[in-house]
Protein backbone atom coordinates (compact mmCIF):
# COMPACT_ATOMS: atom_id res chain seq x y z
CA UNK A 1 0.00 0.00 0.00
CA UNK A 2 1.35 3.63 -0.69
CA UNK A 3 0.74 6.60 1.33
CA UNK A 4 0.34 9.81 -0.26
CA UNK A 5 -0.42 13.27 1.20
CA UNK A 6 -1.00 15.81 -1.66
CA UNK A 7 -3.79 15.40 -4.33
CA UNK A 8 -0.63 15.72 -6.97
CA UNK A 9 0.63 12.56 -5.54
CA UNK A 10 -2.72 10.95 -5.60
CA UNK A 11 -2.81 11.65 -9.11
CA UNK A 12 0.13 10.43 -9.50
CA UNK A 13 0.00 7.37 -8.07
CA UNK A 14 -3.37 6.49 -9.89
CA UNK A 15 -2.08 7.85 -13.18
CA UNK A 16 -1.32 4.02 -14.55
CA UNK A 17 -5.00 2.76 -13.07
CA UNK A 18 -6.35 4.87 -15.25
CA UNK A 19 -4.27 4.73 -18.31
CA UNK A 20 -5.36 1.13 -17.88
CA UNK A 21 -8.84 1.54 -17.81
CA UNK A 22 -8.86 -0.18 -14.68
CA UNK A 23 -11.91 0.55 -11.69
CA UNK A 24 -11.33 2.54 -8.66
CA UNK A 25 -12.77 2.25 -5.80
CA UNK A 26 -12.78 4.94 -2.76
CA UNK A 27 -13.15 4.79 0.72
CA UNK A 28 -13.66 7.76 2.45
CA UNK A 29 -12.99 7.27 6.05
CA UNK A 30 -12.15 9.59 9.12
CA UNK A 31 -9.73 6.96 10.93
CA UNK A 32 -9.89 5.27 14.01
CA UNK A 33 -10.82 1.89 11.61
CA UNK A 34 -13.03 -0.81 13.23
CA UNK A 35 -14.40 -3.71 11.18
CA UNK A 36 -17.11 -1.57 10.04
CA UNK A 37 -14.49 0.43 7.75
CA UNK A 38 -13.06 -2.76 6.86
CA UNK A 39 -15.47 -4.33 5.61
CA UNK A 40 -16.14 -1.52 3.46
CA UNK A 41 -12.46 -1.51 2.33
CA UNK A 42 -13.07 -5.07 1.75
CA UNK A 43 -16.19 -4.53 -0.57
CA UNK A 44 -14.28 -1.79 -2.43
CA UNK A 45 -11.69 -4.74 -2.83
CA UNK A 46 -14.00 -7.32 -4.29
CA UNK A 47 -15.46 -4.74 -6.83
CA UNK A 48 -12.98 -2.54 -8.32
CA UNK A 49 -9.57 -2.69 -9.20
CA UNK A 50 -7.79 -0.32 -7.32
CA UNK A 51 -8.63 0.66 -3.71
CA UNK A 52 -8.35 4.18 -2.10
CA UNK A 53 -9.22 4.41 1.48
CA UNK A 54 -9.20 8.29 2.89
CA UNK A 55 -7.66 9.22 6.54
CA UNK A 56 -8.96 13.03 6.98
CA UNK A 57 -10.28 14.14 10.23
CA UNK A 58 -12.89 16.60 8.71
CA UNK A 59 -12.51 19.50 10.79
CA UNK A 60 -16.33 20.98 9.02
CA UNK A 61 -18.06 18.77 10.22
CA UNK A 62 -17.72 19.31 13.71
CA UNK A 63 -19.44 21.94 15.54
CA UNK A 64 -17.53 24.19 18.04
CA UNK A 65 -18.50 22.24 21.20
CA UNK A 66 -17.90 18.91 19.78
CA UNK A 67 -15.30 16.41 20.31
CA UNK A 68 -12.89 17.11 16.83
CA UNK A 69 -9.66 17.74 19.26
CA UNK A 70 -10.52 14.13 21.24
CA UNK A 71 -11.63 12.31 17.89
CA UNK A 72 -9.43 9.16 17.97
CA UNK A 73 -6.42 8.71 15.57
CA UNK A 74 -4.26 6.23 15.20
CA UNK A 75 -2.50 6.62 12.02
CA UNK A 76 -0.11 3.89 12.16
CA UNK A 77 -2.36 1.33 13.08
CA UNK A 78 -5.27 2.59 10.72
CA UNK A 79 -2.38 2.07 7.65
CA UNK A 80 -1.97 -1.52 8.58
CA UNK A 81 -5.34 -2.22 9.23
CA UNK A 82 -6.74 -0.56 5.93
CA UNK A 83 -3.57 -2.47 3.99
CA UNK A 84 -4.71 -5.58 5.57
CA UNK A 85 -8.14 -5.41 4.19
CA UNK A 86 -6.79 -4.66 0.62
CA UNK A 87 -6.13 -0.97 0.18
CA UNK A 88 -3.56 -0.21 -2.80
CA UNK A 89 -3.59 3.77 -1.43
CA UNK A 90 -4.18 5.87 1.87
CA UNK A 91 -4.66 9.20 0.82
CA UNK A 92 -4.10 11.24 4.41
CA UNK A 93 -4.14 14.89 3.28
CA UNK A 94 -3.35 18.00 5.95
CA UNK A 95 -6.15 20.06 7.18
CA UNK A 96 -4.29 22.79 4.90
CA UNK A 97 -4.37 20.75 2.01
CA UNK A 98 -7.83 20.10 1.90
CA UNK A 99 -8.89 23.65 2.81
CA UNK A 100 -5.99 25.37 1.80
CA UNK A 101 -5.74 29.49 2.28
CA UNK A 102 -8.61 31.68 1.08
CA UNK A 103 -11.01 28.69 0.85
CA UNK A 104 -14.38 29.84 0.52
CA UNK A 105 -16.71 27.33 -0.84
CA UNK A 106 -19.51 25.30 1.16
CA UNK A 107 -21.72 22.68 -0.36
CA UNK A 108 -25.34 22.25 0.92
CA UNK A 109 -27.81 19.82 -0.02
CA UNK A 110 -30.85 21.11 1.60
CA UNK A 111 -33.74 19.04 2.33
CA UNK A 112 -32.58 15.85 3.41
CA UNK A 113 -29.78 17.63 5.20
CA UNK A 114 -32.24 19.08 7.61
CA UNK A 115 -34.64 16.73 10.12
CA UNK A 116 -32.62 14.65 12.86
CA UNK A 117 -28.93 15.17 12.64
CA UNK A 118 -29.26 18.15 10.60
CA UNK A 119 -31.53 19.43 13.05
CA UNK A 120 -29.01 18.82 16.27
CA UNK A 121 -25.58 19.19 14.55
CA UNK A 122 -26.31 22.83 12.37
CA UNK A 123 -23.88 22.84 9.65
CA UNK A 124 -22.73 19.32 9.96
CA UNK A 125 -24.02 17.92 6.72
CA UNK A 126 -22.63 20.67 4.99
CA UNK A 127 -19.18 20.01 6.30
CA UNK A 128 -20.11 16.57 5.12
CA UNK A 129 -21.19 17.29 1.54
CA UNK A 130 -18.14 19.88 0.74
CA UNK A 131 -15.59 17.29 1.75
CA UNK A 132 -17.55 14.16 0.10
CA UNK A 133 -17.46 16.50 -3.13
CA UNK A 134 -13.97 17.28 -2.67
CA UNK A 135 -12.43 13.76 -1.74
CA UNK A 136 -14.64 12.66 -5.14
CA UNK A 137 -13.04 15.17 -7.12
CA UNK A 138 -9.44 14.85 -6.02
CA UNK A 139 -9.90 10.79 -6.71
CA UNK A 140 -12.43 10.32 -9.51
CA UNK A 141 -13.40 6.95 -7.82
CA UNK A 142 -15.86 4.72 -10.12
CA UNK A 143 -17.52 3.44 -6.86
CA UNK A 144 -17.44 5.30 -3.49
CA UNK A 145 -18.07 3.21 -0.42
CA UNK A 146 -20.52 4.29 2.92
CA UNK A 147 -21.68 2.34 5.26
CA UNK A 148 -25.75 2.46 6.20
CA UNK A 149 -25.23 3.26 9.85
CA UNK A 150 -24.91 6.93 9.05
CA UNK A 151 -28.40 6.62 6.82
CA UNK A 152 -28.51 10.22 6.88
CA UNK A 153 -25.60 10.70 5.50
CA UNK A 154 -25.67 8.05 2.91
CA UNK A 155 -29.20 9.91 1.88
CA UNK A 156 -27.35 13.25 1.73
CA UNK A 157 -24.54 11.88 -0.44
CA UNK A 158 -26.83 10.61 -2.68
CA UNK A 159 -29.01 13.34 -3.26
CA UNK A 160 -25.38 15.21 -3.61
CA UNK A 161 -24.44 13.20 -6.63
CA UNK A 162 -27.40 13.00 -8.11
CA UNK A 163 -27.79 16.72 -8.20
CA UNK A 164 -24.31 17.42 -9.15
CA UNK A 165 -24.52 14.73 -12.03
CA UNK A 166 -21.34 13.28 -10.36
CA UNK A 167 -20.16 10.19 -12.14
CA UNK A 168 -19.55 8.02 -9.37
CA UNK A 169 -22.04 5.56 -8.30
CA UNK A 170 -22.17 5.27 -4.31
CA UNK A 171 -22.45 2.03 -3.00
CA UNK A 172 -24.41 1.72 0.59
CA UNK A 173 -23.56 -0.93 2.68
CA UNK A 174 -24.33 -2.80 5.58
CA UNK A 175 -23.81 -1.88 9.50
CA UNK A 176 -21.50 -4.58 10.90
CA UNK A 177 -22.30 -4.53 14.87
CA UNK A 178 -20.56 -5.86 17.80
CA UNK A 179 -21.89 -9.85 18.48
CA UNK A 180 -24.31 -8.39 21.34
CA UNK A 181 -26.06 -5.65 18.58
CA UNK A 182 -23.75 -2.15 19.05
CA UNK A 183 -23.40 -1.04 15.58
CA UNK A 184 -19.56 -0.33 15.67
CA UNK A 185 -18.60 3.18 15.73
CA UNK A 186 -15.58 5.27 16.47
CA UNK A 187 -17.22 6.87 19.48
CA UNK A 188 -17.41 3.77 20.73
CA UNK A 189 -14.00 4.34 22.19
CA UNK A 190 -15.79 6.32 24.44
CA UNK A 191 -18.41 4.24 26.26
CA UNK A 192 -16.64 3.89 29.87
CA UNK A 193 -17.20 0.02 30.92
CA UNK A 194 -20.71 0.68 33.50
CA UNK A 195 -22.42 2.37 30.22
CA UNK A 196 -20.71 -0.24 27.50
CA UNK A 197 -24.49 -2.64 28.40
CA UNK A 198 -26.52 0.87 28.09
CA UNK A 199 -25.60 1.41 24.70
CA UNK A 200 -27.67 -1.96 23.27
CA UNK A 201 -30.77 0.32 23.90
CA UNK A 202 -29.96 1.64 20.93
CA UNK A 203 -30.42 -1.65 18.77
CA UNK A 204 -33.08 -3.09 21.36
CA UNK A 205 -34.79 0.14 20.16
CA UNK A 206 -35.17 -0.44 16.45
CA UNK A 207 -35.42 -4.30 17.34
CA UNK A 208 -38.61 -3.56 19.48
CA UNK A 209 -39.80 -1.18 16.59
CA UNK A 210 -39.02 -4.17 14.34
CA UNK A 211 -41.24 -6.67 16.52
CA UNK A 212 -43.96 -4.55 16.76
CA UNK A 213 -44.43 -4.13 12.68
CA UNK A 214 -44.00 -7.83 12.54
CA UNK A 215 -47.05 -8.28 14.75
CA UNK A 216 -49.20 -6.19 12.42
CA UNK A 217 -48.53 -2.34 13.90
CA UNK A 218 -48.94 -0.11 11.25
CA UNK A 219 -49.03 3.24 12.93
CA UNK A 220 -45.76 4.89 12.65
CA UNK A 221 -46.08 6.77 16.52
CA UNK A 222 -47.01 3.10 17.99
CA UNK A 223 -44.34 1.76 16.57
CA UNK A 224 -42.09 4.50 18.15
CA UNK A 225 -43.44 3.82 21.45
CA UNK A 226 -42.40 0.14 21.07
CA UNK A 227 -39.39 1.22 20.38
CA UNK A 228 -38.91 3.59 23.27
CA UNK A 229 -39.65 1.01 25.66
CA UNK A 230 -36.22 -0.88 25.70
CA UNK A 231 -34.62 2.61 25.72
CA UNK A 232 -36.73 3.63 28.82
CA UNK A 233 -35.81 0.25 30.75
CA UNK A 234 -31.98 1.12 30.10
CA UNK A 235 -32.62 4.61 31.42
CA UNK A 236 -31.25 6.26 27.92
CA UNK A 237 -32.90 9.55 26.46
CA UNK A 238 -33.10 9.38 22.46
CA UNK A 239 -32.24 12.26 21.44
CA UNK A 240 -34.99 11.88 18.44
CA UNK A 241 -36.25 8.36 17.80
CA UNK A 242 -38.04 8.57 14.11
CA UNK A 243 -39.89 6.96 12.14
CA UNK A 244 -39.17 8.17 8.48
CA UNK A 245 -38.82 7.99 4.64
CA UNK A 246 -35.57 6.25 4.11
CA UNK A 247 -34.66 8.83 0.94
CA UNK A 248 -35.92 11.75 2.34
CA UNK A 249 -36.29 11.71 6.28
CA UNK A 250 -39.74 13.57 6.87
CA UNK A 251 -41.47 11.59 9.12
CA UNK A 252 -44.40 8.92 7.43
CA UNK A 253 -47.43 8.15 9.67
CA UNK A 254 -48.31 4.96 8.51
CA UNK A 255 -46.08 1.61 7.64
CA UNK A 256 -47.12 0.91 4.50
CA UNK A 257 -43.86 0.79 2.66
CA UNK A 258 -40.23 0.97 3.68
CA UNK A 259 -39.52 2.77 6.60
CA UNK A 260 -36.61 3.95 8.60
CA UNK A 261 -36.11 3.64 12.09
CA UNK A 262 -33.47 6.34 13.63
CA UNK A 263 -32.65 6.69 16.51
CA UNK A 264 -29.34 8.87 18.24
CA UNK A 265 -29.03 9.09 22.46
CA UNK A 266 -26.19 10.04 24.56
CA UNK A 267 -24.70 7.17 26.69
CA UNK A 268 -22.47 8.80 28.87
CA UNK A 269 -19.61 10.34 27.06
CA UNK A 270 -20.51 8.68 23.85
CA UNK A 271 -23.33 10.25 21.40
CA UNK A 272 -24.88 7.46 19.54
CA UNK A 273 -26.59 7.21 16.20
CA UNK A 274 -28.19 3.98 14.72
CA UNK A 275 -31.20 3.02 12.72
CA UNK A 276 -32.87 -0.18 11.07
CA UNK A 277 -35.13 -0.15 7.23
CA UNK A 278 -38.31 -1.78 8.62
CA UNK A 279 -40.77 -3.57 5.59
CA UNK A 280 -44.62 -3.39 5.99
CA UNK A 281 -43.88 -7.29 6.82
CA UNK A 282 -41.24 -6.66 9.64
CA UNK A 283 -38.45 -7.85 7.76
CA UNK A 284 -35.31 -5.96 7.38
CA UNK A 285 -33.59 -5.57 3.80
Amino acid sequence: MRTVRTVAELREALAPARRDGATIGLVPTMGALHAGHLSLIEAARAGTDVVVVSLFVNPTQFAPDEDLDAYPRDEAGDARAAEGAGADVLFAPSVAEVYPDGFATTVRVAGVSDPLEGARRPGHFDGVATVVTKLLNMVQPDVAYFGRKDAQQLAVIRRLVADLNLPVRIEGCPTVREPDGLAMSSRNAYLAPEDRPRALALSRALEAAREAVAAGTTDAAAVAAAARVPMDELGVEPEYLAVVDPETFQPVTAVDRDVLVAVAARVGRARLIDNATIRPDGSVP
